[in-house]
């Protein structure tokens, strides 16, 4: 996109900092060249500009309350959610002149900050902003002498972000020599290290000495400490003792860290250990483990909240850190006040926590039992933590995956009671291609409970998501799951899963599924197919899912697929439903021509059908951020084709530049391309990279062992062993409960792959996920 707005049209400019000089600002009344300004040809997060002149009356003009809507108003609309634009820039200046005349003034000033700060620029040249905020440093850096706090407080943080450290560090260096106050100081330290790391550590390592508070201010202000350890953090000082007993003697940090005007850093202790883990030094991982021992035996619940948070953040960056932290958080299931901090954390750190499991037993029955006989067990502290059903709900959901033989049996007692348990035994938390064990009591339990009239919405799925699973296992609950089906179609699922079991009421069975088939969703007549093999009823009702929006297109057509050569009277219907190059682009109509494409290619064999339809999946979502997945639905349906599909090479080859789709593209190529087109060498470094970002990574590894060894520098070796074998873990981000579990599957695959591909077999081995424990250090110094 064109820029909106150059630096030579901002209004008010001035300029004169990039030589160092401080400028004089021109003489002007608040609302001076406001209504002149061409608001109309410039834009805000909502359209163009012409609602900001009003604001701006409001500001210069109105009552407190109004001004201050006005204020929320412009953070909307000129820094929404962190985003600036041409608008951001062109008010600057109308903002700063508002503040300097001293109305909203600390608002003022750190919404200017907050408009420099920021790297995500829409419709203009990256920086215009910040050179906009920039040009107004004569009205800001006064206010740095302001009389009231919060204003000198958000001039600090404004001025800094300016980054125009030769006109800037001068006035704030004066203003450290004289500021009383402790939030103040904090702020100041904070603008200082922000635009000289190193003069940023010399204060930090004054405010943390004894004897560097100046005089009338209290040694060890906690604004100030705090500021200190992150100017420490910032200029890459190393972690000692100092910062560790200073960071602990600010805990707990709220209120202090709710006013941060750095949003990253609300949280101290949160942000201090992910500093450090980043380090990625054994000496930081060491100093990490010994603050957060600390603070989850420190005697103050609101302390442990806070390293129990820093704990879950800690575990999901770093492989080693959990079983350090182990030792200081099982004590706490005992805690009327963190055990339920702790559940949380250790249902997301994977097999790591399986140590846990008799603890997490313990407090699963001992709070059911209490809830069922009226009485309360207490901790070692005396504080009552019985009766809490679902806190034994929430351990025995955690029990559920670390080690589900023992789950069973108190899931099977009191299955009604055990909504989380239940929808962990399901699957919802279930690392992926795992099951749920058989246990005849829970078969039992379940039963009892698909005859309940009114189960809470839901739990049906739950259920018979496990009947499923269990397959021929469980073919003893038919009778119930056949009464559940007209109330609750996907009962069918699991009937169909049972078809194979030696079951007496099979005629009666299948009567069931002909009456629910008649006029009924397609799950029902998949069932009716999977039972008598039959297929009249399941094809006409996929015809009229065809017939039917997207989402059923897709659905049908994947269905179709399976039946292979049967479904060949579909194949028209099937054709005649592809949206077309020029049907609208949504994320639900792209993979509905995709799974026909692939319905074809499976029922046909022929491609010739199915390599249009995919390649025109391929243009409507290249160079689209929101269709990526669409294209990686179409690159494996793609590589289904095998040669068929080698007209889609460039399509695939497009997809190489992006690290998310780089893996699945070239395994796709593999199945597809000539392979003496293939530089294996080059696709090697590419889906390493994109393992490296923790983009598609398992793919990377399949990509890897397709490859062969022969596709591997000793260099790729070196990095495929370091994403194995790193602390650090490739994957961070993701559903809160699944990050570590994807990052271990991960790095179990990798070994595997590395193992397979180097002939060292002892690392094909795919570890447990628990690494060997070390002992909690103690404090650094």
């Amino acid at each position: 996109m064109a820029p909106e707005q150059t630096r030579a049209q901002l209004p008010g400019e001035i300029t004169g900092l990039s030589s160092g000089r401080t400028p004089e600002a021109a003489p002007a009344r608040v609302m001076d060249d406001v209504d002149a300004y061409p608001w109309s040809t410039v834009s805000h997060a909502y359209g163009p500009a012409e609602d900001l002149p009003g604001l701006l009356r409001v500001l210069a003009e109105g009552e407190a309350d109004a001004a201050g809507e006005a204020v929320s108003e412009l953070y909307g609309s000129v820094l929404h959610q962190g985003t600036v634009y041409a608008a951001s820039a062109a008010v600057a200046p109308f903002l700063a002149r508002v503040a300097a005349a001293g109305r909203s003034r600390a608002d003022l000033l750190t919404l200017l900050g907050g408009m420099a700060e920021s790297e995500d620029e829409h419709g203009v040249e990256q920086g215009t902003v910040r050179a906009a905020v920039a040009a107004q440093l004569p009205l800001m850096l006064p206010a740095l002498s302001a009389g009231e706090p919060e204003v000198r407080r958000a001039a600090a943080w404004a001025v800094a972000h300016t980054r125009e450290a030769r006109a800037v560090l001068p006035s704030l260096r004066e203003r450290w020599e004289r500021e009383p106050e402790a939030p103040v100081r904090g702020e100041l330290l904070g603008a200082v290290s922000r635009l000289a790391p190193a003069e940023g550590a010399a204060l930090a390592r004054e405010a943390l000495a004894p004897t560097g508070a100046p005089a009338g201010q209290p040694a060890g202000a906690p604004h100030v400490l705090l500021a200190a350890v992150f100017a420490c953090l910032d200029a890459g000082v190393p972690w000692d003792a100092a910062q560790h007993s200073a960071l602990l003697s600010t805990l707990p940090a709220d209120p202090l860290g709710s006013d941060s005007l750095d949003l990253d850093r609300t949280e101290p202790l949160h942000a201090v250990v992910e500093a450090l883990l980043l380090r990625d030094t054994e000496e930081d991982r060491a100093a990490v483990a010994a603050l957060l021992d600390t603070a989850l035996r420190d005697g103050r619940a609101e302390v442990r909240a806070e390293a129990l948070w820093a704990a879950e953040q800690a575990c999901r960056l770093s492989r080693g850190t959990r079983e350090r932290l182990l030792p200081s958080l099982l004590p706490l299931l005992s805690d009327a006040d963190s055990a339920r901090g702790v559940v949380s954390l250790l249902g997301g750190i994977g097999a790591a926590a399986a140590t846990a499991v008799p603890a997490l037993l313990a407090l699963a029955t001992v709070n059911a039992d209490a809830a069922d006989d009226g009485t309360d067990s207490t901790d070692s502290t005396g504080e009552g933590i019985g009766g809490d059903t679902d806190l034994a709900d929430r351990a025995l959901e955690v029990v559920a995956v670390l080690a589900p033989e023992k789950a069973a049996p108190l899931l099977a007692r009191d299955l009604g009671r055990r909504p989380w348990a239940l929808g962990s035994a399901a699957g919802i938390r279930a690392p992926e291609g795992t099951r749920f064990p058989f246990d005849r009591r829970l078969l039992a339990a379940i039963r009892v409970r698909l005859t309940e009239p009114d189960l809470p919405s839901g739990e049906p799925s739950q259920l018979t998501r496990l009947l499923r699973d269990w397959g021929a296992l469980a073919a003893p609950a038919l009778p119930e799951l056949c009464a559940l089906l007209p109330r609750h179609p996907q009962a069918a699922e699991a009937i169909a899963a049972i078809h194979g079991a030696e079951a007496p009421a099979e005629p009666a069975v299948v009567d069931v599924l002909r009456a629910a088939a008649d006029g009924g969703p397609l799950v029902v007549a998949h069932a009716l197919y999977r039972w008598t093999g039959e297929t009249p009823e399941l094809l006409r009702r996929l015809d009229k899912e065809l017939a039917g929006g997207p989402e059923a297109v897709t659905r049908a057509a994947g269905a179709a697929g399976e039946l292979g050569a049967a479904a060949a009277p579909l194949v028209p219907a099937l054709r005649a439903t592809v949206s077309g190059a020029d049907a609208a682009g949504t994320t639900s109509v792209l993979d509905a021509d995709t799974a026909i494409a692939e319905a074809l290619w499976r029922i046909t064999r022929d491609a010739s059908p199915a390599v249009p339809v995919l390649d025109s999946v391929f243009a409507r979502a290249a160079g689209r951020y929101w269709f990526r997945r669409n294209a990686l639905r179409a690159a494996r349906a793609a590589a289904l084709l095998g040669p068929a599909g080698r007209p889609l090479v460039p399509r695939l080859e497009a997809l190489l530049a992006d690290p998310e789709q780089a893996p699945v593209a070239v395994l796709a190529l593999i199945a597809v391309a000539e392979p003496g087109s293939l530089d294996h060498r080059a696709l090697a470094d590419t889906v390493l990279t994109s393992a490296e970002q923790g983009a598609s990574a398992p793919e990377a590894c399949d990509a890897l062992e397709a490859l062969g060894a022969t596709a591997l520098t000793p260099d790729h070796v070196r990095r495929l062993g370091a994403l194995a074998e790193r602390d650090l873990r490739v994957v961070r981000w993701g559903l809160e409960d699944q990050v570590v579990r994807a990052d271990d599957a991960l790095r179990a695959r990798a070994r595997a792959v590395l193992g397979g591909l180097t002939g060292d077999l002892s690392r094909a081995v795919p570890p447990d996920g628990r690494a060997r424990p070390r002992p909690t250090p103690a404090p650094p110094g």
